[in-house]
């Protein structure tokens, strides 16, 4: 397998494909590349919206922007659900929606049978 000498469907340059690369993307699945690697770059970087850069942890970006404060990465309203405790039979709200195909408790009954929140401060692993 020799170098090939590929064309850029973006910027219309001459760019190499490697021996090497074309053995990874014919490892991995992928087919030949249409853009060069400068425009591969410039894509990704405008797919990614700034959050990430180049990969998780070369730009610092990540969830920077959290609801707020310029840019990027914002969490949906949570929406709550009413349903009936399945322990104590009170009414109370879920910050989720029950698929049915398990009990669902209010907090105090969920706290009582050993639930843990994300929050705990014990987490055993």
């Amino acid at each position: 397998m020799a170098d090939k000498i590929l064309q850029c469907r973006d910027c219309g340059t001459s760019y190499t494909f490697t021996e090497g690369e074309q053995a990874f993307y014919q490892q991995k699945g992928y087919s030949e590349p249409m853009r060069c690697p400068s425009c591969r770059a410039a894509k990704k970087a405008s797919r990614n919206g700034g959050g990430y850069n180049d990969s998780y942890g070369n730009g610092g970006g990540g969830y920077s922007s959290y609801n707020g404060g310029g840019g990027g990465y914002s969490r949906p309203e949570r929406t709550m659900t009413q349903v009936t405790c399945a322990n104590c039979g009170k009414d109370t709200e879920v910050p989720f929606v029950p698929r049915g195909d398990k009990p669902v408790y209010c907090s105090d009954c969920f706290s009582q049978m050993g639930g843990r929140s994300g929050g705990s401060s014990n987490n055993r692993y």
